[in-house]
């Protein structure tokens, strides 16, 4: 089906194998407008992502920043495993307790006797032009705004300036909240109406519940296609190695919604019957892989590993990868994408294909969609973000950021990537390092 649209005969192996720059889409007649194409696909059985896209889990690429951006994008991130079980699961946390319903949790508070200099500070380093007020017994009692302060004595105390309860717009949680999504109409409605830029929001008990902005409301309603999970947050996915239980178990346990499988050669049998036994005591779904060919989708599909949601594709097919070069092992990945997808659609097993490695630009993405992708992965698209957690840096005034392979030398002298590319420590570099083009956000690139 799909290899077939590429000129692969299964029987021959000696065939040509075709990378994304060898291929055009050809056109053809179409009654559908752009606004109207849809590119959502299910990644697990639960979860459906508004973008095909995730992030390569690479630890210059995907941390929180990179997880929170893309997933308000309609994609995922995939957090890399270049770090301590503790760090992965903190890094989970953090992207499930980012709040994405309008209404900010917890927010920043100050009590009446608090002195206006400190709420200055507090406010530069909170980055918030308003507080709401909290007494002792936790009751809401006022609200102080950057407004407030600016002609205050700085020995003044909040309770001289700032606007007290009985003069504030409030509302209860259950007014604008409907199974958990807000209101944004009526919110704006509210705001619009008293001439106000924050609204306290109580709970059934007359508590402070959370604050609702004008510039939350307009994020939200700039990203209408977040992923999120069943209980409304954001979905994350994290890398684990096949071997590693314990790093699994505890992410699983941190909430994450997909595991996805990173080894280097994932038609080891090693690996693949590691990966049975760790599938059994988990709950997230899985993404397996690297796999390649054929007959890897075929082994993996007939394989016990509880929760597989789809088949991770690419063998040294990246764009800062030197694997094929190096162990002459590797399949381009759009070949490779179109074996992939014709296993898994004769086998009518319900998984999504992931393919990894080598997208460079939008037209490698349509054509890895042609060739029976589900998704994609990407880490040279995201690197050059504001998102990726590498620094920036200016060659010749031209801004850049750095990008590396995880079997790249100075990942490999870094121990990040040993079990990736080996059981123990290697030391002949599968990867290279470099810079790549600043992009701004990741909203730019998406």
């Amino acid at each position: 089906m799909f290899a077939e649209k590429l000129g692969i005969d299964y029987e021959c192996r000696l065939n040509e194998h075709l990378a994304f720059d060898d291929v055009s889409l050809l056109p053809s007649e179409s009654s559908v407008e752009p606004y109207e194409v849809d590119l959502s696909t299910w990644l697990t059985p639960e979860h459906v992502l508004a973008v095909p896209i995730l992030s390569s889990p690479m630890d210059r690429v995907t941390e929180v920043e990179m997880c929170i951006a893309l997933a308000r994008e309609g994609g995922i991130g995939i957090l890399h495993r270049n770090c301590s079980i503790e760090k992965e699961v903190e890094m989970v946390k953090r992207v499930k307790r980012e709040e994405i319903s309008g209404i900010i949790r917890d927010p920043v508070t100050t009590t009446p006797d608090t002195p206006i200099s400190s709420v200055i500070k507090l406010m530069q380093e909170k980055r918030v032009s308003g507080l709401p007020v909290i007494d002792h017994s936790g009751e809401l009692v006022g609200i102080i705004t950057r407004r407030d302060v600016l002609a205050a004595r700085p020995d003044a105390l909040v309770k001289d300036e700032m606007t007290p309860r009985e003069k504030l717009v409030t509302c209860m949680e259950n007014e604008i909240l409907v199974d958990g999504k807000l209101m944004t109409e009526k919110v704006k409605e509210l705001l619009h109406s008293h001439r106000i830029e924050k609204l306290l929001v109580l709970n059934s008990e007359g508590r402070l519940s959370g604050l609702v902005t004008f510039k939350d409301i307009l994020r939200l309603e700039e990203n209408p296609h977040v992923s999120r999970d069943s209980e409304g947050r954001l979905m994350v996915g994290a890398a684990i190695s096949p071997f590693d239980r314990k790093r699994a178990l505890a992410l699983d346990a941190a909430g994450v919604d997909v595991l996805v499988v990173d080894v280097a050669h994932g038609l080891n049998l090693n690996a693949l019957s590691s990966m049975e036994k760790i599938s059994k005591e988990v709950n997230a779904w899985i993404i397996y892989g690297n796999i390649a060919t054929r007959e890897a989708a075929e082994e993996v599909i007939s394989s016990d590993i509880e929760n597989l949601a789809g088949l991770r594709v690419g063998l040294g097919g990246g764009s800062i990868c030197l694997t094929t070069h190096v162990t002459g092992v590797g399949v381009p990945t759009l070949t490779a994408t179109a074996l992939v997808a014709d296993a898994v659609y004769e086998s009518k097993a319900k998984l999504s294909v992931i393919a990894d490695g080598g997208i460079r630009n939008s037209g490698d993405i349509v054509k890895a969609l042609g060739a029976g992708a589900n998704a994609v992965m990407c880490g040279y698209l995201f690197a050059g973000t504001d998102e990726a957690p590498s620094e920036k840096v200016y060659i010749r005034g031209v801004p850049m950021k750095r990008y590396r392979g995880m079997a790249s030398p100075s990942a490999i002298r870094d121990r990040y990537a040993a079990d990736r590319y080996a059981r123990k420590v290697k030391e002949v570099p599968e990867g290279v390092e470099g810079v790549v083009p600043y992009r701004g956000s990741v909203r730019t690139v998406v």
